[in-house]
């Protein structure tokens, strides 16, 4: 019995019920890789276009890591929450390493997968053909378990309401993060009532918040406090925070460290910014806040004194999803970073007057060594414009040329920030400290589907380019209209893998080889030619006088001609 001859009775099916509950949920768009256990899912779609039911927009994206970057690069473009649709087990593997990254993120996104058929006759969605039983698993969500917040399966189709809101409910929920639902193709083909679909949410996520006890005890911890920092590693989270910490780091003379900073916490040149050095911040501070930050610094080479106050504030400042993680925590405070910034900024403006004089001698030795910091950053750049260039000298060259667009700088081993001169929230992401390659590329387009105007500059070495799967992005770009400016900092090899090896042993045997084992990608493709292959414009150097101009008409390509552009550049770290 096959599914031809096997009628679904009349009604709602739960594949288009799931659009239009999603719909209702404020989801405008699902990225989607489609495979023989979507029948139902693309039926219901059809059934309720058909029908006239306002639905999000689904997205082909011809590969699941590409997908899942996407739904990344959305979200903080846009704050709201994404939604995936993979195929079977084999489309949620290859989606894995993406819900690594958001996970480690903090990105509230509704992952769901096919499940192929569990029963092989007389039901409708019944398998049909080999792969039915080739994909079957004993436990398909183990393989993204641990990265998920919630998961479940479909049993029924009358669930879908309630187990959408559930998901999205607590995907968003503090600490945000990713959710996961599995879908039987038999339940899919299943009738599901319509009441409720069109519902708003009947679950509402909880937001943690700062008790007035722990926020009286920040507050007088950070009046009081002769050398306080602040780390701040995965930026301000908002707008509104990123303007509460600048405020709050100028007025009371706070250095601010974004050690491997994924975001930006505070201007570039905001005389607070002590870039990224722990030491001796770290050392001679007697009150340290933590901001968000999963790592906030390396401990075997930096520790806090023995008798500092170390405060960590985050949406879940203990990070309980890390088995391992054992920085102090005098005071922990569970609240959003902006939320907690922006209480804090406010909390403090009454004590501005305490200790004025202290805080003015602080203040004028941190500008001294912002300043010095800034300057030695600038020569550390402008020293590699030299043929092969140096990542810093092309990220100054990336740095001058968005000057007066709103823009956003993406590096995936890619540009440092050291030689970026950015001043906006938002304005420099990079890979999550999960580490999984192949995020820039995605991510950026997307940025670019969740804010059009948005001018996205991807950064990112040429290994990481190849894990995007750059044909299915190209092709993705060229298809929704998502033009981004890519620049592949190229030195062929696993630079990272490279350094790695050279630090642990610095005179082993593979630091004095020729060629470090197990790190050479040569001969490197000609990358241009992918970008043109889908209708955008490419180009190579290796010429530091010629960068700045290509940079320019790249921008001009993005931003005029709306196509991606992909400058290769050869560089020597």
């Amino acid at each position: 019995m096959d599914d031809a001859s096997v009628k679904s009775e009349p009604g709602v099916s739960a594949g288009a019920a799931m659009f239009t509950k999603l719909k209702a949920l404020g989801v405008d768009c699902i990225l989607v890789n489609s495979g023989t256990d979507f029948p139902p899912i693309i039926e219901g779609l059809a059934e309720a276009g058909a029908n006239g039911v306002d639905l999000p927009q689904p997205l082909i994206v011809p590969h699941e890591h590409a997908a899942m970057g996407m739904a990344h690069g959305y979200h903080l473009a846009t704050g709201k929450t994404p939604v995936v649709i993979l195929h079977t087990n084999v489309g949620l593997s290859n989606g894995v390493t993406g819900l690594i990254n958001a996970a480690t993120d903090h990105i509230p996104m509704l992952l769901m997968s096919g499940r192929t058929p569990v029963t092989e006759q007389n039901r409708f969605g019944a398998r049909t053909v080999p792969i039915g039983w080739g994909q079957e698993m004993r436990d398909q969500t183990a393989m993204v378990r641990e990265c998920c917040k919630w998961d479940y399966e479909l049993r029924f189709p009358e669930q879908v309401p309630e187990l959408l809101d559930r998901a999205h409910g607590i995907a968003n929920s503090t600490a945000k993060g990713p959710v996961y639902l599995s879908l039987p193709r038999e339940v899919l083909c299943e009738t599901c009532p319509d009441e409720g679909l069109e519902s708003p949410a009947s679950m509402a996520p909880a937001r943690s918040g700062v008790r007035r006890e722990d926020m009286a005890a920040l507050v007088d911890a950070l009046a009081n406090a002769r050398n306080p920092v602040i780390f701040a590693q995965r930026g301000a989270a908002s707008a509104a925070g990123f303007a509460a910490l600048s405020r709050l780091a100028e007025d009371w003379a706070i250095p601010v460290c974004p050690y491997w900073a994924t975001a930006l916490p505070v201007p570039s040149s905001h005389p607070m910014n002590l870039g990224l050095n722990p030491m001796p911040w770290l050392a001679d501070a007697d009150v340290v806040l933590v901001l968000d930050s999963l790592a906030p610094w390396e401990p075997q080479s930096h520790q806090p004194a023995p008798n500092a106050t170390v405060i960590q504030m985050g949406p879940d400042p203990l990070f309980s999803r890390f088995p391992v993680r054992n920085f102090r925590a005098d005071l922990a405070i569970a609240c959003a970073v902006d939320d907690g910034l922006v209480e804090l900024e406010e909390a403090l403006r009454p004590r501005l007057s305490d200790s004025v004089e202290r805080r003015a001698a602080r203040g004028d030795r941190v500008r001294k060594a912002s300043n010095e910091i800034r300057a030695a950053a600038l020569e550390t750049a402008m020293s590699g414009a030299r043929s092969p260039m140096t990542k810093a000298y092309v990220g100054k060259c990336v740095s001058d040329v968005i000057q007066g667009h709103k823009a956003t700088v993406l590096s995936e081993l890619g540009v440092p920030l050291a030689s970026l001169d950015l001043h906006e929230h938002d304005s420099w992401r990079q890979l999550p400290h999960s580490g999984a390659l192949g995020w820039s590329l995605p991510c950026g387009m997307g940025m670019k589907l969740g804010d059009p105007e948005r001018l996205v500059v991807a950064t990112m070495g040429d290994g990481s380019y190849m894990f995007a799967n750059p044909v299915a992005c190209h092709q993705v770009m060229e298809a929704y209209d998502l033009p981004i400016l890519m620049v592949v900092v190229n030195n062929a090899e696993w630079g990272a893998v490279r350094k790695s090896v050279q630090g642990m042993y610095p005179d082993g045997y593979a630091a004095r080889a020729n060629q470090i084992p197990l790190t050479a990608l040569s001969p490197s493709p000609d990358f241009q030619r992918v970008a043109e292959a889908s209708n955008g414009w490419g180009r190579k150097t290796d010429d530091p006088d010629a960068l700045p101009e290509l940079l320019r008409e790249a921008v001009r390509v993005v931003t005029e001609e709306k196509r991606s552009a992909l400058i290769d550049v050869q560089i020597c770290d």
